[in-house]
């Protein structure tokens, strides 16, 4: 009523100065102008509150990968999700990570669960899949052929992604490593999605980052990870925030 009357009373000042003698209509304008105005008030503050309501809830990201992001051979505390959670909220980021990562899985077995690894309603995925198809020598265009349909269902249900890249081994020949190295810069490109070319980056060659087996990331392995994909997965965020603002 306050902010009517407020309306009201401005638009009918308004009125009164510029209207003649004889102009009976004056205050039936001004009552009229009051309540457009009031009308365009009242949608600009919904609007608003809805946009902030927006922003205020918890982002809901997925980490959707195997056993390099589930982190196999560790307390779910030293876990690269958990890890990346506590980093995320120390900036002052609002978000739920749920971790989705099925130890031994191929991008083939990851698109086989995608449907109910990833549930409606998550904002975000990060997609770590591939390490397995390499170990394995599993031909490039069968993982190609299976990032591209988990990148697409992701895409088509209104989720942003980010693809975290994968390299073959060497020993495998500079052939496959050529083929395979190059899907996930390519995928990226053409879903545009956003990229973090190398997931085991700055760890792979560290005896010190990986537990006994040499293949899998220790707690202070995780630590470098997350710290060298953080400014990616923040930037995940703003898009989903953006979207949610649109």
């Amino acid at each position: 009523m306050e902010l009517f009357r407020t309306t009201f009373v401005a638009a009918a000042s308004r009125r009164a100065r510029t209207r003649s003698y004889g102009d009976r209509g004056g205050w039936v304008q001004a009552l009229i102008t009051a309540a457009a105005l009031l009308a365009v008030s009242t949608a600009s503050f919904f609007t608003t509150a809805v946009a902030a309501q927006a922003q205020d809830r918890p982002v809901k990201l997925v980490v959707f990968g195997d056993s390099l992001s589930a982190g196999l051979g560790l307390p779910a505390n030293e876990a690269f999700p958990a890890k990346l959670a506590r980093a995320l909220k120390a900036k002052g980021l609002v978000v739920d990570i749920a971790d989705a990562g099925v130890s031994g899985d191929t991008t083939s077995g990851g698109l086989g669960r995608l449907e109910w690894s990833v549930p409606d309603g998550t904002d975000g995925v990060i997609v770590e899949l591939g390490a397995n198809d390499a170990l394995r020598g599993v031909d490039p265009k069968i993982t190609r052929a299976a990032l591209d349909q988990i990148l697409r269902r992701l895409r088509d249900r209104g989720m942003e992604v980010l693809l975290a890249g994968m390299k073959a081994p060497r020993n495998l020949g500079e052939g496959y490593a050529r083929g395979f190295d190059a899907i996930y810069p390519e995928l990226a490109r053409a879903h545009g999605v956003l990229l973090y070319p190398f997931f085991l980056d700055g760890v792979v060659t560290d005896a010190k980052l990986n537990q006994r087996d040499g293949l899998h990331p220790n707690a202070q392995g995780v630590d470098v990870i997350v710290g060298r994909i953080l400014p990616k997965v923040e930037e995940l965020v703003t898009r989903v925030r953006a979207k949610s603002r649109s």
